[in-house]
């Protein structure tokens, strides 16, 4: 039997009730039925300044960084779920990810990234459901080594979307955001093999 496979689940926002959240958590759901271990971050709790080579050459990775980048290490997989601002990533997102793609001294470069398998979603009030953000979040994780599967889960409307549970009201919705997580999770099972 293989290794329950680890992924970490985050979204590229920080507001306390982001649709982006929920649906990554409902994505984590998919993922634990699947034999996952899941663990769920908020980018909120690694505040991290603007990415600044002159910062970092003066004072190192900041602590948070430090800790983000421990969390990416010890998990094989991702799911991130990704609001789409003005049609491209969110500056959260990109920033976390440029400070955990410093190398720091005896570590491979791009270490927290390359091999890892990624799980990709979006939701926005608007009427493509954050589609056009995923593609540079999609290319950007693909320059970098990880591993993305082709199917992606968009919701539109996502003000209307959840219920007071955080739960998708469409069964339909419901299911495929479990569903990557699912795949994530036999995607990692196989390669743990």
């Amino acid at each position: 039997m293989s290794a329950s496979p680890s992924i970490l689940i985050f979204a590229g926002s920080t507001r306390q009730d982001s649709y982006n959240k929920k649906l990554v958590k409902i994505a984590g759901q998919g993922a634990e039925a699947a034999g996952a271990t899941v663990t769920f971050i908020d980018l909120k709790d690694f505040p991290l300044p603007l990415y600044d080579e002159d910062l970092e050459t003066a004072s190192g990775l900041p602590s948070q960084a430090h800790q983000l980048k421990a969390l990416m290490l010890s998990h094989q997989g991702f799911l991130i779920a990704c609001p789409e601002y003005n049609s491209s990533i969110s500056a959260v997102l990109k920033n976390a990810i440029d400070w955990a793609s410093r190398p720091v001294d005896g570590e491979a470069p791009l270490a927290c990234f390359k091999g890892k398998v990624c799980a990709l979603m979006s939701a926005s009030p608007g009427a493509l459901g954050g589609l056009r953000g995923l593609v540079p979040v999609r290319s950007l994780l693909e320059n970098i080594g990880v591993l993305v599967l082709p199917e992606q889960v968009a919701i539109s409307k996502a003000h209307e979307a959840f219920d007071e549970a955080g739960q998708l009201q469409n069964p339909k919705q419901q299911a495929s955001i479990e569903a990557l997580g699912a795949s994530l999770t036999r995607m990692l099972l196989k390669l743990n093999a």
